[in-house]
């Protein structure tokens, strides 16, 4: 058995006015059970991204340890993910970071080269090596999966959620057609996906488990216990056999046209981004996180 990590702290801002955490990922291995903690509570795990590469380096740390057969993505705090970080204190949008994949720094770049590079990295790319990783994953998903929280859900393998979890894609409000890892007509029915962008609502975990998005549903009081021992099940099968039956499944939805798909969403998302900047005089319509908080509050009303 091997173990790593650190424990969660929290490291006041200078202003006083919030909260952030010294480690935006926790990393530790214990029975061959790999555990990435998403550690930004106080922001309900909005992913900046200092986070975003940090989970990329802890899914790289867990597929090189030979003792890893199975991880498991899970949320601090009472949130899952509410998404990508479009407002917190900690927004890192201009900052450059040393890339993983083979795109350009977009930091010095104009117009809409700025964003289309920064998220073929951080998003299309990242989401799509993670998908592809080859050991077992599990999202472990409690409160709010939403926008950029679908991301990280969907790349893996199987979802448990508790059954307080909820589903959100509400970014149609912005103008853009869904988030940049564009999956909802492969994990919804294509018509129910429609029904989840065209209205940007809430879907309960029970009726993401009825439409095959969620495999198992936990009381919140048992979400822990419940998955890890679904991954002990699993850490029970050889690996090679896992992972060529992982690279199975995910080849036959790529037949399907899912990789295609998702570049042609791709570049209609970053043409919602332009168009919104033209006419709004911003690449999110205007939106912030304040604001879209605001309209879910309202929506539910």
């Amino acid at each position: 058995m091997s173990q790593s990590g650190t424990e969660e702290k929290f490291v006041p801002r200078e202003d006083n006015s919030s909260y952030e955490t010294d480690e935006p990922v926790i990393y530790r291995v214990v029975d061959g059970i790999a555990t990435v903690t998403m550690n930004r509570p106080a922001f309900n795990n909005a992913q900046n991204s200092q986070m975003t590469y940090a989970l990329d380096k802890a899914f790289r740390q867990a597929v090189d340890d030979d003792a890893v057969k199975v991880i498991v993505l899970r949320g601090a705090g009472k949130h899952f993910s509410a998404g990508h970080d479009i407002g917190t204190p900690g927004r890192d949008i201009n900052k450059p970071f040393d890339r993983v994949n083979l795109w350009w720094d977009h930091t010095n770049k104009p117009g809409g080269e700025f964003l289309y590079a920064r998220e073929q990295e951080v998003y299309l790319n990242m989401c799509r090596r993670w998908r592809e990783l080859p050991k077992p994953t599990i999202a472990m998903v409690q409160g709010a999966c939403v926008a950029g929280g679908l991301m990280l859900a969907w790349v893996c393998d199987l979802i448990v959620a508790s059954d307080d979890a909820f589903f959100q894609d509400p970014v149609v409000r912005m103008g853009i057609p869904g988030v940049e890892y564009f999956a909802h007509p492969y994990e919804l029915n294509p018509r129910i996906a429609k029904e989840f962008l065209f209205t940007g609502e809430r879907m309960s975990a029970e009726r993401a488990y009825q439409m095959g998005m969620v495999n198992r549903i936990l009381p919140r009081s048992d979400l822990e216990a419940g998955t890890y021992a679904l991954a002990a099940r699993i850490a029970q099968q050889p690996r090679m056999g896992l992972a060529l039956t992982k690279q199975a499944v995910n080849h036959v939805e790529d037949l399907q046209g899912k990789r295609n798909a998702m570049e042609a969403v791709f570049a209609w998302h970053h043409f919602a981004h332009s168009h919104s900047e033209l006419v709004s005089g911003d690449r999110i319509g205007g939106f912030d996180a304040k604001s879209m908080a605001a309209a879910n509050r309202k929506a539910a009303e």
